[in-house]
This record gives structure tokens, sequence and C-alpha cells, in this order.
């Protein structure tokens, strides 16, 4: 009983907390991000597959509990891409985002960063971002314009890092998703069924993205500075100098694994948006006032 009430029932596909709250929608990119999946075993794997087909066409084995089975999709959601039904590369998965991610983002903090290693540090970090969101899918074009506008920006990078990133990660988001502008973005009913493909749709998922990606670096360039500058008046440190480079590592990882889930979380995956704001066709094509849309990572 304590299990079931603190468990909702199954269902496939959807979200396992409310995503109409951002405690909700933390707690589901918690999930996503998880890097314990990352060590999930092939065996492992293929048990959470096979569980959740069983589910889908009915022949669940006796005794299968909704944790079991919210666990299994956890898995098979963070591993398997759902496009090509393909395993994901590694360091390409969300829930190895901050683990493969951390290294990048303490050479974007080290201090004495020249002209040339700032752009070498943020080709690695919008590379690494291009290729998280579309797991091999267009990253070679997406590292290519990467570096040529972190070239065309090293005047802002002189400023202040924070700005630089921001700016990056804004201009990363406008080359990855540039054609749904011109296409837009499939927009779904509320029995989930595609009603048309809406540009002004693609324009608020871009935008709210956009503003994700503006929040995620803000607490990564405030907090480690500051709390390294606390640490680095304690005796203890001041006598073990080699201790720097070590805790400085974990206070970015730490930050940084608790930074991404705030950021990402402040806008549903799935937003809605009243039809009366779309295309003409869209509204002709459903009786429904309002449709939603993936949003994007």
């Amino acid at each position: 009983m304590a299990e079931s009430a603190a468990c909702p029932a199954f269902q496939l596909g959807r979200p396992r907390y409310d995503q109409g709250s951002f405690f909700g929608r933390l707690r589901h990119f918690v999930d996503i991000i998880d890097p314990s999946t990352l060590f999930v075993s092939e065996k492992r794997l293929k048990e959470c597959i096979k569980l959740l087909d069983d589910y889908k066409h009915g022949a669940l084995p006796p005794g299968v509990s909704d944790v079991q089975l919210w666990e299994a999709q956890k898995i098979k959601q963070a591993i398997i891409h759902p496009d090509t039904g393909e395993k994901i590369f590694m360091p390409f998965r969300m829930s190895g985002y901050v683990p493969f991610g951390t290294p990048i983002v303490i050479g974007l903090l080290l201090p004495n960063q020249t002209v040339v290693s700032t752009i070498i540090w943020q080709w690695l970090n919008q590379s690494h971002n291009a290729c998280v969101n579309y797991a091999n899918r267009n990253a070679t074009k997406v590292k290519i314009a990467a570096l040529i506008f972190c070239l065309k920006c090293i005047i802002i990078s002189e400023l202040s890092p924070s700005p630089f990133a921001a700016s990056a990660n804004i201009c990363n988001v406008g080359l990855m998703r540039h054609s749904e502008l011109s296409e837009g973005v499939d927009v779904l009913d509320n029995n989930g069924n595609v009603v048309g493909s809406s540009r002004i749709a693609a324009r608020h998922a871009i935008m709210e993205t956009a503003f994700t990606r503006v929040v995620l670096p803000m607490p990564i360039f405030v907090l480690p500075p500051i709390i390294m500058s606390y640490l680095e008046r304690l005796r203890f440190l001041q006598s073990n100098r080699r201790l720097l480079l070590p805790i400085h590592s974990a206070v970015c990882l730490v930050t940084f694994g608790l930074s991404l889930p705030v950021a990402i979380s402040l806008f549903p995956q799935m937003s809605q948006i009243e039809v009366s704001c779309l295309e003409p066709e869209i509204a002709m094509a459903t009786d429904c006032k309002v449709v939603t849309y993936n949003k994007g990572l």
C-alpha cells in the first residue's frame, strides 16, 4: 500500500511525475540525467526492454510492480534513441552530460585564459552540447558552426566568460534547430494526434530552450569562484595547494549537476499553446483550444 501510494500507476511513454509543476519537472529531469544509468549492463537493458514490450502487448508477468515498470522505462529512455532504436553513445546521453561535461566546465573556469584556450574550450563545450542534443545527428555541421561563432564573439569572451557562454549556447540552439523555423514543429491534440506543423510553435520552443541555455551557465560561473575564494583561505588548503584543483573540480561537478536539472525544469518539455495563436490551418484542423508541442532540451 505504501509503495502504490508513493508511486503513480505506470503509463507507457508518459512521465512519472506531474509536469504541471516545477517540482514535478525537476524530479522528472533528475531521473533523466541520473548518471547511474551509464552503468546499466547489456543484460539489464534487454530485461527492461522486454518488460516494457510485455506490458505493451498485455503479457506482463505476474507480480511486476509499477516501480519496476517506471525504472525499466527510465533505463530504456536513458540509453536507447527514441527514433532509431539504437544505443546512444555514452558521452552523448543526457545521463552522461554532467560526468563528461564537467572536465569542459573546469576548463572554461581555469584562470588566465588566453584567446586560443577560450576558443578551444568553447568549441568543445558547444560541440558536446550539440552531440548530446542530436545524439550524433548533424553533429559535424554544428561543430564547425560553433567554432565560427566563437571566433566572431571573441571580444565578448575577453569581457566575461558567462555572457560569452550564454551567447554561444543561444547560437548553438539556433544552429541546431534553424530548420524548425521554416518547417515548423508538430503540434498534438488532447489525444496525442498530430494536427499539423507550426512555425509559430517552433519559435516558442526555440525561445524557451534558448532561455534555458542562458540560465544554465549562470550558477556554474558564479558559485565555484565564490566557494573557492572562501575555501582557499582555509589553513588546510593553504598548506596543501595541490588539493586546490581536485576540490575545484568537485565544486564544479556539484554545481553543474545541480544547475542542469533546475535550468531544464523551467519549462515543461511538452509545452502548451492556444490554437488561436497558431496558423489558421492548424485552427481548422482541430477542435481543441489548446495543443501541445515538444519544446526539446
